[in-house]
């Protein structure tokens, strides 16, 4: 009897420690080194900026004829159902063609998907070596723009990165798990 009840004990203590753990699962952990750039009001904008901020990042560019655009799409709708949900998440657009890529131009372009630039930055004021070395070493992924092309070849992730600036997950950004990305999100806010 008495092995039975610490057979019990240890199951139900099992479980109770398990429901405690609400993390994130299977966390990237990837640190993301310090940034400044600038942002579609051409005002600097950085790592800094983003300190106890929960925030979504990606790497698009206003003239993909691909990818871009259901991934601006599907951002935009991210960011309604985030504030629906009371959850006060931050966006951060990295631009992959800087040098097209001017602040009034990416605003032009935020504005047109209806996207909320009170609580969405899109970055540009690199040069592509740097985007991309910045991208590969921070986010691995690419974001290379081949010579004679005016596409650029790019990952199409969005990136949930916590409040000390690591990145915890990623998602697919063609075709995002908007509850996932919702809980996930909810689950850092909580973590304060």
């Amino acid at each position: 009897m008495r092995k039975y009840r610490a057979l019990l004990l240890a199951v139900f203590f099992s479980i109770f420690l398990a429901a405690c753990n609400q993390g994130i699962e299977d966390p990237l952990e990837w640190e993301i080194e310090e940034f400044t750039f600038t942002n579609q009001n051409n005002e600097e904008f950085g790592l800094a900026d983003l300190e106890g901020e929960v925030w979504l990042a990606d790497f698009v560019f206003t003239n993909c004829t691909t990818v871009c655009l259901p991934m601006m799409a599907n951002m935009t709708d991210l960011q309604a159902q985030l504030a629906a949900e009371g959850l006060d998440v931050q966006i951060v657009s990295f631009s992959v063609d800087p040098a097209f890529d001017k602040p009034e131009i990416l605003k032009s372009y935020a504005e047109n998907y209806g996207a909320d630039l009170s609580a969405w930055n899109l970055l540009t004021g690199y040069t592509p070596q740097e985007i991309d070395e910045f991208a590969m070493e921070n986010f691995e992924t690419l974001a290379r723009k081949p010579e004679n092309d005016d596409q650029v070849i790019h990952g199409t992730y969005f990136y949930l990165v916590d409040q000390e600036g690591v990145i915890m997950k990623s998602y697919d950004g063609l075709n995002p798990p908007v509850e996932e990305i919702l809980a996930d999100a909810e689950i850092l806010l909580t973590e304060e």
